[in-house]
């Protein structure tokens, strides 16, 4: 078994010019971002979207409020990182993706969306209408802004990662001429999140988490068959992701965590790509320059352990995620420790922390459990985290 009383530094200690010792913020326990919206939000934004019997500023207040408050449950869960739950989002990415210059969200046929498993997301499309570009005033800014006023903890805000732009954006809604060239399209990508670092640290973000879900995609047979149909390579998307997100962080400041989530889909408590880490680990531990890496591992959907060797020993940390999302069961906290058991046999346990699988809401409708099944999920994180480590800032 564990040895829970092992201690282990976090944060790696860094130094500024002047010599005077800063951490990143790294942490044991942590969660992926998103969390359910609710009733307030949902009816709110009902009210606003359907009948406009409510304008943008009566939005917000509701959606501050909610956010305050979530805040709050966070911080006493004893998270050291809280996020805003994405409540003034409806889709984890779509949000981000619809406020770059050059990217729109179009809506579509009704029965158009993304397949998961049993059930379509909305049909809404991203189309890259001119260069894409980050926006000064992208409205994403002011979400992380409320947050870090607003705790007394690690401010973090989850952006959909580089890959997004170019995976979930169909060949045929890439309307720019110059974008048929694949290597110019995800340079572009790459230059625009580099903006985007460096304007949430302007903005004081120390801890940035992007989704690049699509890693794991990548590890799909059907996915990378999908890829082949459009005459594109699928290791070469990989080796290329990796770049791109490299390239967008790669000058950030010391004193700045980046975190990568990779899951296999995540609505409505449903997936949409199954498949083992294998094909990408090396690639994406190694080449990528990312801090925390949140992985999915609460099926036998994600495959095994072992690509857990590929991580290089130094600070990064991989945070398992083997606490599911998608249903309200409280996974047994003797379990939990048998799985960092086994991890620790591929990978040094100094190297490891803690998080649920997913966020609990990757989109407004939310995962299939309740508000008590996400504050358990939450507190259950923390407290393994205590007992396998001995705190959740070690």
């Amino acid at each position: 078994m564990l040895l829970l009383n092992c201690y282990y530094n976090a944060s790696p200690k860094l130094q500024n010019s002047d010599g005077k010792k800063m951490e990143k913020p790294i942490y044991r326990a942590d969660h992926v971002g998103s969390l359910l919206r609710p009733d307030s939000i949902k009816n709110a934004r009902k009210a606003y979207n359907e009948t406009s019997s409510i304008n943008a500023t009566d939005l917000k207040g509701v959606e501050d409020q909610a956010i305050e408050e979530l805040i709050l449950m966070q911080e006493a869960a004893g998270l050291m990182a809280v996020t805003d739950g994405e409540q003034r989002r409806s889709f984890w990415h779509y949000d981000f993706m619809g406020e770059l210059s050059g990217l729109e969200m179009e809506e579509r046929e009704p029965d158009s969306g993304v397949q998961f498993a049993g059930v379509k997301l909305r049909p809404i499309f991203p189309t890259i209408t001119d260069k894409i570009d980050f926006p000064e005033n992208h409205p994403h800014l002011d979400h992380f802004r409320f947050v870090k006023d607003n705790t007394k903890v690690t401010p973090k805000i989850s952006i959909p990662g580089p890959s997004c732009c170019h995976f979930r954006t169909a060949l045929e809604d890439i309307q720019p001429t110059e974008y048929a060239d694949i290597e110019l399209l995800t340079a572009d990508i790459a230059q625009t999140y580099k903006k985007a670092v460096t304007a949430f640290y302007e903005a004081g973000c120390r801890y940035l988490q992007m989704d690049d879900i699509f890693f794991a995609y990548l590890c799909d047979p059907k996915h990378r068959s999908s890829a082949i149909l459009k005459k594109q390579d699928p290791d070469y998307l990989i080796s290329r992701y990796a770049w791109m997100m490299n390239e967008a962080i790669k000058d950030r400041p010391d004193d700045m965590t980046i975190a990568m989530h990779m899951c296999r889909g995540n609505f409505r408590s449903t997936h949409a790509a199954e498949g083992a880490y294998d094909s990408v680990a090396d690639t994406v531990f190694n080449k990528t320059g990312v801090d925390v890496f949140f992985m999915e591992y609460d099926t036998d959907r994600a495959g095994g352990l072992e690509p857990l060797k590929f991580l290089a020993k130094g600070h990064q940390r991989i945070m398992p995620g083997f606490i599911t999302t998608k249903t309200g069961t409280l996974e047994g906290k003797d379990w939990l420790k048998r799985q960092f058991d086994e991890a620790s046999k591929y990978v040094d346990l100094e190297q490891l922390g803690i998080a649920p699988q997913c966020g609990f809401a990757s989109t407004e409708e939310g995962n299939s459990l309740t508000f008590d099944d996400q504050r358990r999920k939450l507190d259950l994180v923390v407290s393994t985290a205590e007992d396998i480590w001995g705190g959740v800032d070690k």
